[in-house]
Order: structure tokens, then sequence, then C-alpha cells
């Protein structure tokens, strides 16, 4: 073997492994990308049936999968609120424990009618249209009304217990 061999030896692999860094890190980029985006799925368009108005507790939350959002009552007014944080996107679910909803993403609090408490949030959880008809809540989630600004929260009632996502997250 001659030094050359040597050099083009080393330059091979050189390349090589800045290729395969390279591809590790393009893959990196397109699943962070891919976790982020809002994707296609997540605008829905059909209207969702859900239950009957008087079916959503007083103080509670209902889940309605196939509308992606949650059901609580604000006095005496049914809302519907979308399950997506309004900081990045990442669902929202409700913490039974806590009695308020937790981002898993980020760490922003919303109470049962979605208004912000703390948290990287820019503002409260979206709001989506809702009807009753023939006795039965119908929810359009095509139809979302953007949360408001942060401020001071509407109904006084405290985190019910430890939260789900842990302290400080």
């Amino acid at each position: 073997m001659t030094h050359n061999d040597d050099l083009t030896r080393r330059r091979f692999l050189t390349r090589l492994w800045a290729a395969g860094g390279g591809l590790m890190a393009a893959a990196g980029a397109w699943t962070g990308w891919d976790l982020l985006r809002p994707s296609a799925a997540s605008s829905l368009s059909a209207q969702v049936k859900a239950l009957p108005p008087q079916a959503v507790p007083a103080t509670g939350v209902v889940e309605v999968k196939a509308a992606r959002a949650y059901l609580t009552r604000e006095g005496d007014q049914v809302v519907a609120l979308s399950w997506r944080c309004p900081h990045l996107g990442c669902r929202v679910p409700w913490c039974e424990s806590s009695q308020q909803f937790e981002c898993p993403c980020h760490g922003s609090l919303f109470n049962r009618v979605g208004e912000f408490r703390e948290g990287p949030s820019p503002r409260n959880m979206d709001r989506l249209s809702t009807t009753v008809v023939d006795g039965t809540l119908v929810i359009d989630p095509s139809n979302v009304t953007p949360g408001g600004p942060l401020g001071p929260e509407t109904i006084d009632e405290p985190p019910a217990g430890p939260r789900c996502i842990g302290e400080g997250h």
C-alpha cells in the first residue's frame, strides 16, 4: 500500500461518516417536523352528533373523540373545546385528579372552561361551534373560534388535586 491509498481510504471513510451523520440529522428533522406541523387530518369537516345537552355534567368534562373535542358547561351553556393546545397543537387531555386541562408537551394549564392558567400558551383554548338538533348536541369541528386573550378566569375552581403531567413541566 502506498501513502496515496491510505489517504483515499481515509477520505472515503470521512465522507461515509459525514453522509451517515447527514442522513441521521435529516431523519431527526423530518420526525420533528412531522410531530409539530398541523396535519391535514386535524381539520375535521363533518358535523358530529354528540349527546343530549342535559347529559353534560355541571362541573365535569365529556370527551367526544369523533370531534376531537371536550364538552363542558359554562353556567347553563354547553361549550365545546378543541382538544388542541393553542401553543403548538398538542392534544391537551383532561386531568381527573387536578380537574384541569394539562398539556403534556410544554405544560400549559387550562381550567374546566378552557381558560389559561399557566404555561406558554398565547391564549385560552379554542371553541367549536355547537347546535342542538332534535334534542342532540351537534359539534361542528370546522367552525373554530380562537380562544380569547389571556385574562382573569371567570370560574373560581382551583386545582382539585395533583397534576397529571407533574409539577414544573
